[in-house]
């Protein structure tokens, strides 16, 4: 198993070069397949603006758009040549509520997705569904780059957060060709007393020796959480520990339950400090 088709999603965000740039060491790294994917936003006037533009200035913002669009798609081309990556150009314009569709849909033909942290700064377009919908509507992972970029990608030490879910399991394997890779692998299991035997009698011990047997040694740990988030404690955990990136199963409660009571997935989108591996 490897990672051999990879599409990073590229805006004009302050994040853009950090988020291309992990891409492009993991293209190195796997001589994977990469895609830009530039989606241009289809220009629209809301219904209770009550003003009807001509269609000609609908037409000539739609150029517009679509144009610094190219722009941005081959400043990520000489950014990947000059590292020695070719990069395939995808460009696509959809009307706005149909982002996250479409976003979902490219993903679903690559091994992996590359796409940044959500900027809750930004006007417009809600960044947070469009990343969620690159791990929850794809069937496929996503590697979230948090805005200060990624420190060592392929990562060399990897933080798994395991809780016997599906969704965790889902994620450790859909991390398998970075976990094989990396040099120290640790797994965490926070208040394993709480997770009702779904980590067997020795936390964390099963998979493990699933992981061991793809040849990739793993270290368990058992963590309180003393009453934390679990996220800051999986956050706090990835800091103390080094980690370049941590590996979790996203939204193992419902995303509405999440957003109304709170949760590690949210948590973690926010307040990233590594690159986050979601899988769903």
């Amino acid at each position: 198993m490897s990672l051999k088709d990879l599409i990073v999603q590229l805006d004009a965000s302050e994040a853009f070069n950090a988020r291309l740039d992990a891409a492009l060491a993991l293209a190195r790294a796997f001589g994977a397949h990469l895609t830009g994917l530039c989606l241009v936003v289809e220009p629209y006037v809301p219904a209770v603006v009550g003003v009807n533009l001509p269609p000609d200035i609908l037409l000539q913002q739609r150029e517009r758009a679509e144009a610094e669009a190219t722009q941005l798609l081959a400043r990520a081309v000489a950014r990947a040549e000059a590292q020695g990556v070719a990069l395939e150009r995808r460009q696509e314009t959809v009307m706005i509520d149909r982002l996250a569709d479409a976003l979902a849909r490219h993903a679903r033909h690559a091994d992996l997705s590359i796409v940044g942290q959500p900027d809750p700064e930004r006007a417009g377009v809600d960044d947070t569904l469009m990343v969620e919908a690159s791990f929850m509507a794809s069937g496929r992972p996503a590697l979230v780059v948090p805005y200060i970029g990624a420190r060592t990608m392929p990562p060399e030490r990897v933080l798994v957060a395991w809780d016997g879910s599906r969704e965790a399991a889902r994620a450790v394997n859909d991390a398998l060709p970075l976990l094989a890779c990396a040099r120290d692998v640790a797994l965490v299991v926070v208040d394993p007393e709480s997770l009702a035997g779904r980590v067997g009698e020795v936390p964390g011990a099963d998979i493990a020796t699933h992981l061991a047997r793809h040849g990739v040694q793993v270290t368990v740990k058992t963590v309180p959480s003393g009453g934390l988030d679990p996220g800051d404690v999986l956050l706090s955990t990835a800091a103390d520990e080094g980690a370049d990136l941590l590996v979790m199963g996203a939204y193992g409660h419902s995303r509405l339950r999440e957003l109304i009571l709170g949760g590690t997935t949210a948590h973690i989108l926010k307040h990233m400090t590594v690159p986050v591996l979601f899988s769903h």
